[in-house]
């Protein structure tokens, strides 16, 4: 079961609130989504591992870029980029994002991971830029839809994985 409107904003009043920091809730929350805002974006530098069992898993380093003003003019390429908002998964729900449709017309999207149950943080995600001429971006802009889904038994606990808490100490 995928929440609507009128469940997400009264979660918004939980103890932590579903999601923290939002610009403008009556913009933001939608029929059955909460949208993300743009925070930060970075370009990716040198190589990453991934493996089975993360004994190898080697994230590359992050080289943040500054906007001009209010806005960024991201050229062709990929790039990840920080929200504003922080969510907090409570242990009934999973979240999966959809970049906005305006997103997408400008020739861009976003790949996201899933927002496990139990999970706390300032998220991150890659930015993919098709659009040959670039995209330009205004801080706090509005990029994708957490869709929130109701999860039926046990998560044995939630997540406590090595991004718990990302993205919170800046």
């Amino acid at each position: 079961m995928i929440l609507g409107r009128s469940e997400l904003l009264r979660r918004l009043n939980d103890n932590p609130p579903l999601i923290e920091g939002l610009i403008d809730p009556e913009t933001q929350v939608q029929p059955a989504g909460i949208e993300l805002t743009l925070r930060k974006v970075y370009r990716i530098c040198g190589a990453g591992s991934i493996d089975f069992d993360n004994s190898g898993r080697i994230i590359p380093k992050y080289e943040e870029l500054k906007f001009n003003g209010e806005w960024i003019h991201l050229s062709r390429g990929i790039y990840i980029v920080q929200y504003n908002e922080v969510v907090n998964m409570p242990l009934d729900l999973v979240a999966i994002a959809r970049p906005r449709s305006s997103l997408v017309r400008c020739g861009a999207t976003v790949e996201t991971a899933v927002w496990d149950p139990g999970y706390r943080g300032r998220s991150y995600s890659l930015l993919i830029v098709y659009n040959e001429e670039g995209i330009r971006l205004k801080r706090n802009a509005r990029l994708v839809q957490l869709v929130f889904i109701k999860v039926m038994g046990d998560t044995g606990g939630g997540y406590k994985g090595t991004y718990q808490f990302e993205g919170l100490k800046q």
